[in-house]
């Protein structure tokens, strides 16, 4: 069980990963039906798999590989 809620633990933890280098983004989707944490990667690295936990504040966090983002 989870004492804070996913948009609080998200907002918190957000701007540590945005100084990352190779994360583009983070948001909150869906894992096996369970609200988790997305954090959305430029590219795949083993530097930065280690630098993100699998979970945080209780909420399991979903790593996605998505190449750079660009605006449209």
């Amino acid at each position: 069980m989870t004492e804070r809620p996913i948009e609080e633990v998200l907002e918190e933890h957000t701007p540590g990963w945005m100084e990352i280098d190779g994360v583009e983004g983070t948001g909150i989707g869906l894992c096996d039906e369970t609200p988790c944490i997305r954090i959305f990667l430029a590219r795949e690295s083993e530097e930065i798999r280690r630098a993100i936990p699998e979970e945080v504040g209780g909420h399991p966090v979903d790593v996605v590989v998505t190449g750079p983002f660009r605006p449209r």
